[in-house]
């Protein structure tokens, strides 16, 4: 129950569930919009930052579980908030990471601030029907596992 009630409060106070649409340049300077990033199922967005210590320890799961469901309608980006000081050091992160899908700048936290996200790294899970299924805050070890079970469960229980 608390889960269903932090959902609702999170759509109702985020706008994310009225418009997941935005634009938004990545790291190799081309604007992408949602719909050329969303999954045919799943869309999972991580928003991070690169002094952000729990981002970085969760990128290397979300660049293993993007390997794993991308044959299966699952499609991952990151919505990198560094600002203006460190966006510089986004695509050189990206690099030595050696992340496997889309990560965006919103070097002026629109969409952050627009999603009412307070917390990095924060995770959101959009379906086919771009109504947000799923939004947790934060990292701790054997997160990963908790959102491998539940987009199988959105996977098999739509």
């Amino acid at each position: 129950m608390k889960k269903i009630a932090l959902l609702l409060f999170f759509v109702v106070n985020t706008g994310f569930a009225q418009s997941v649409k935005f634009t938004l340049e990545d790291t190799k300077s081309v604007y992408r919009s949602y719909d050329e990033i969303k999954g045919t199922k799943l869309t999972v967005i991580d928003f991070w930052a690169t002094w952000c210590k729990p981002c970085l320890q969760s990128i290397p799961h979300l660049i293993s579980l993007q390997e794993e469901y991308k044959l299966k309608g699952v499609n991952f980006a990151g919505i990198s908030v560094d600002g203006p000081r460190s966006v510089s050091k986004v695509s050189p992160l990206v690099e030595s990471l050696k992340i496997n899908y889309p990560v965006l700048l919103d070097f002026n936290s629109d969409i952050f601030r627009q999603y009412n996200i307070n917390n990095l790294p924060s995770l959101v899970i959009i379906n086919e029907k771009n109504k947000i299924v799923y939004f947790h805050e934060g990292y701790n070890a054997g997160d990963e596992k908790k959102l491998k079970v539940k987009i199988e469960e959105l996977l098999n229980h739509p």
